[in-house]
């Protein structure tokens, strides 16, 4: 069974002086455009309560550019600053759907440099990518071949902290999604000194990849604390710094990367629990930790990998007391400190509290699967625009409780393992009744 997505492939590149100086002013151009338009959008609303469209703007793109203060916006290519009029539509869209804060105007120090490109503003033949404006191909390294014969439909061009170059291709592809090779149901539990408990009992590491590099990211700071400000050492010892946050940064991509796809290989129906960084970096003991740990970001490589190779996601409402319960008896626990890490529930099992958490989303999660509850409505992903609680494949209708209890059946395989759950509950629960001796009048 096959499923056609649209993927981005993204890829290291090495411009010329010639490129890099037209890179830079479409850059700028981009940048300037956008701010331009969201102020006339943001003045027409406070000062004459009028909504301004992306027709409207793309108007006074037209006159800008007729203008002699802003004649050189027309020395670049005019589809990168049309597409920075659809992107601030879509930051509209965003802000009026709840989804996102007002659009803010891009900083020429801390924004993204991007800018991109549709198929009429480049030519891609024999694997040579020629941008508009170019007389040569970019010096592009291809770690890794396009998918089949597919041909990109987008090209997204941009430079990081780091003055690195890289573009992004959006092209068709086709995922293979091949049946699970390992266990079937998963839950997982995040986690600081393990980044990931299974309900497997397996623990997997914490890398800790900003730890690792914390000595040379404190001494680039100092260097870069000791330069003057606008001076040419100044902007070298900054570089210096956006190069050890760049290392840092990939090396835990990588690790996510690996983590996710081996995870939605193995397993057909994975169960998360639904955690709220942002509120939790508030705790100034844990904040750097659970930075470097990347909870969300290894979420959201989960979802999309989950929805292209067909595999189940439910994530747990946040509330669930996973660590304090028992996954033997369902007894649970008064408090549960951080600093406790295995603990004895009064049916007699030992517990590490990781694990022991893994195996309740677990068991949390086959419920939701077989019978829809359990589990908070989430708000949208702003990815695929449905709700995050039961990540079903896309273009499939969202289905009643008749629907889904029709259902259950096709879920035998995650039935019987919530079945064997809940027995070793009740027997574990009625060997304890049975040792306690009977109260006498």
């Amino acid at each position: 069974m096959t499923r056609a997505v649209k993927r981005a492939l993204k890829y290291r590149f090495y411009p010329n002086p010639e490129q890099a100086a037209e890179l830079a002013r479409t850059f700028g151009c981009v940048r300037l455009v956008y701010n331009m338009a969201l102020q006339a959008r943001t003045e027409a609303w406070t000062l004459r309560q009028e909504r301004v469209s992306y027709n409207t703007t793309s108007a006074m793109l037209t006159a800008w550019k007729k203008t002699e203060e802003l004649a050189f916006l027309n020395e670049v290519s005019s589809v990168p600053l049309q597409q920075a009029l659809r992107h601030l539509q879509m930051a509209y869209t965003n802000f009026f759907a709840k989804r996102a804060k007002y659009p803010t105007f891009k900083s020429k120090k801390k924004s993204r440099r991007s800018a991109e490109y549709t198929t009429s503003a480049f030519r891609y033949r024999d694997g040579r990518l020629t941008l508009a404006k170019m007389t040569e191909p970019l010096d592009i390294v291809w770690s890794r071949p396009l998918p089949g014969s597919a041909s990109p439909s987008t090209v997204t061009v941009s430079q990081d902290a780091a003055g690195r170059w890289f573009v992004s291709l959006l092209c068709d592809d086709v995922i293979e999604q091949a049946p699970a090779t390992a266990t079937g149901v998963v839950g997982v539990d995040a986690g600081l000194d393990s980044l990931l408990a299974l309900s497997t009992g397996e623990k997997i590491t914490n890398p800790r990849h900003e730890r690792r590099d914390r000595a040379a990211l404190a001494r680039a700071h100092r260097n870069l604390a000791k330069k003057e400000q606008g001076s040419a050492n100044r902007a070298r010892a900054r570089l210096k710094v956006a190069r050890v946050h760049a290392r840092i940064t990939d090396r835990r991509r990588d690790h996510l990367h690996k983590l996710t796809t081996r995870l939605v290989r193995e397993n057909q129906t994975i169960v998360i629990e639904d955690l709220t960084v942002r509120n939790m970096v508030n705790n100034h003991s844990l904040a750097r930790a659970i930075s470097d740990a990347a909870w969300r970001q290894f979420r959201t490589m989960l979802e999309y990998k989950a929805d292209w190779h067909g595999r189940t996601l439910v994530v747990v409402d946040r509330w669930f007391p996973s660590s304090k319960l028992c996954s033997a008896c369902g007894a649970l626990a008064e408090r549960m400190p951080l600093n406790v890490r295995s603990w004895t529930c009064r049916c007699g099992r030992t517990h590490d509290r990781d694990v022991n958490a893994a195996r309740n989303i677990l068991a949390e999660g086959l419920s939701v699967i077989a019978c829809g509850g359990g589990v908070r409505p989430q708000r949208e992903s702003s990815r695929t625009g449905r709700s995050s609680a039961k990540q079903e494949p896309l273009g499939q209708p969202r289905e009643s409780p008749s629907f889904r209890a029709g259902r259950i059946v096709n879920h035998a395989p995650l039935l019987r393992a919530g079945l064997e759950i809940l027995a070793e509950r009740l027997s574990t629960c009625w060997g304890q009744r049975r040792r306690t001796p009977t109260a006498t009048a």
